[in-house]
């Protein structure tokens, strides 16, 4: 069994405030949530309204599932259009 976790540091073009920050943030999350079966949360950047960091974590059983979902995850953000990826860890513990 491993965990995996993708941090992604995200800008918000679109959003103009908090709350539409948190608008973009919430629809994000819940596709993730509901596409992969995954935990998500806004880690960073709390009170920026067009900077965002989101953690993605998963349970695999072995390290090249961990990858392969977490890469997935990855192309799915970036097709949204939602946000523009600026910066991606990934970790496999």
């Amino acid at each position: 069994m491993v965990v995996g976790v993708l941090k992604l540091t995200l800008f918000i073009p679109e959003s103009g405030s908090l709350k539409g920050k948190r608008r973009v943030l919430r629809s994000l999350k819940d596709r993730l949530r509901s596409q992969f079966n995954v935990s998500v949360a806004e880690v960073d950047h709390l009170d920026l309204w067009q900077k965002s960091s989101l953690a993605v974590a998963l349970v695999a059983g072995d390290r090249e599932h961990a990858d392969r979902s977490l890469q997935k995850i990855l192309n799915r953000v970036e097709s949204y259009r939602l946000a523009e990826v600026i910066a991606v860890e990934m970790e496999i513990l």
